[in-house]
């Protein structure tokens, strides 16, 4: 199933297929909705918000996200036996650290630099733009790898940020190539059964025709996918799990906490905005983990857009 087909409300929400109780185990990402809807979100929330220009920067970045995956040529189609394949042995087929990359990755990053020199940047992210622009192609590979490794130094954080972000673009136009009907959830259901990568937040749907249900949003690739609700995403336990918020909050999203582990994720409730994105929000709500992290919980994932703060 393509994210933004034909759901009630929204861009994400429930079931879209009539009649069907059942909810999806999987949602594609559609690279024509996913960036523009982020950048969207995010000017939305920046109003008097206390990060409103950084929360701006991000919506300007989300938009050259969006140029680079619609300017683009269209992907190729992988092979369906390796898919098969990959799937049979539980692996994800675009696994994010064993995936030989196209170049063509490396066009969107260049057409994303385009776009945001068009854009009103501030001087430390119009500096780093120019010291990527001037990276060697090696450099860049690095850079990515590093990202998808999770090894990038504190050194390489700003220009990691435009690979990471020009990879998104990558993973998400691949994931959107892929025939849902070929995929299944991993063993490790807190994984992202298109790339492997963890998520960026959950999400509760609001309504279709199972609303309530939880899926969980890839920070790579953009693959929405069905995890039961009330497990921690980290060790799957279900003992010491509760919800936490910042106290007079519009309960748009809550901090679900696990005792076990000491880990949370975030949950934004679409039943309270149908607006609500699960990367917008969480960008928008660094508050919540500021609370949370200082009462001894640590993130399940970071959000890659989070390199530089």
């Amino acid at each position: 199933m393509k994210q933004g087909g034909t759901p009630p409300t929204g861009k994400w929400v429930g079931n879209p297929q009539g009649g069907v109780k059942t909810p999806e185990a999987l949602f594609l990402p559609n690279p024509m909705l996913r960036f523009s809807a982020t950048a969207d979100r995010l000017r939305a929330l920046s109003g008097d918000h206390p990060m409103a220009e950084w929360l701006t920067f991000m919506a300007d970045l989300s938009d050259a996200q969006y140029i680079a995956a619609t300017a683009l040529a269209p992907m190729a189609p992988i092979d369906r036996s390796l898919i098969d394949r990959s799937v049979a042995g539980r692996i994800p087929p675009l696994a994010a650290d064993g995936h030989h990359r196209n170049s063509a990755w490396r066009d969107g990053l260049a057409l994303m630099l385009d776009a945001l020199e068009g854009s009103s940047l501030p001087a430390p992210a119009r500096e780093t733009i120019i010291k990527v622009r001037s990276s060697t192609t090696e450099t860049i590979e690095d850079l990515a790898d590093g990202f998808l490794r999770d090894t990038v130094r504190g050194a390489d954080a700003g220009p990691a940020l435009y690979v990471a972000a020009a990879l998104q673009v990558y993973f998400t136009r691949l994931a959107g190539s892929l025939d849902a009907s070929a995929l299944r959830l991993l063993p490790q259901r807190g994984l992202c059964p298109c790339c492997g990568s963890t998520s960026v937040s959950g999400l509760i749907t609001a309504s279709g025709d199972a609303p309530g249900i939880r899926y969980l949003y890839c920070s790579l690739c953009s693959t929405a996918w069905n995890h039961v609700r009330a497990i921690c995403i980290t060790c799957e336990s279900s003992r010491k799990v509760s919800l936490q918020e910042i106290e007079g909050g519009p309960g748009i999203v809550k901090a679900e906490v696990c005792d076990d582990c000491q880990t949370y994720a975030k949950m934004i409730y679409q039943i309270k905005d149908t607006k609500a994105d699960p990367y917008a929000d969480d960008l928008a709500t660094l508050g919540l983990d500021i609370m949370v992290s200082e009462a001894g919980w640590a993130r399940h994932a970071p959000n890659p857009m989070l390199l530089v703060g």
